[in-house]
């Protein structure tokens, strides 16, 4: 967990506390039709939850294949060494 200072925290609530009556002043500037529309779609959006991600490539690209020459080193098994004397 973050620790944040009293400076921080104050300023997180301030701002907070400002983003909710910039949206009461817009829900109070439009119509009430237009904002349960919105409501709906926001609801909707909600209950949908994220999109899925995206594939990091385009779609029908195959993977860049090995460079040539390049050796893939298999791992090497631990053997045990005789001691020297």
């Amino acid at each position: 967990m973050t620790k944040r200072s009293r400076y921080e925290r104050e300023q997180r609530d301030a701002a907070n506390v400002r983003v909710k009556q910039i949206t009461a002043e817009w829900e109070r500037a439009i119509s009430p039709e237009r904002a349960a529309e919105f409501a709906l779609e926001v609801e909707a959006a909600r209950a949908r939850g994220p999109r899925p991600k995206q594939p990091d490539m385009a779609p029908g690209t195959l993977p860049n294949p090995p460079r040539p020459g390049l050796v893939i080193r298999r791992e090497k098994k631990e053997e045990t060494r005789r001691p020297k004397y």
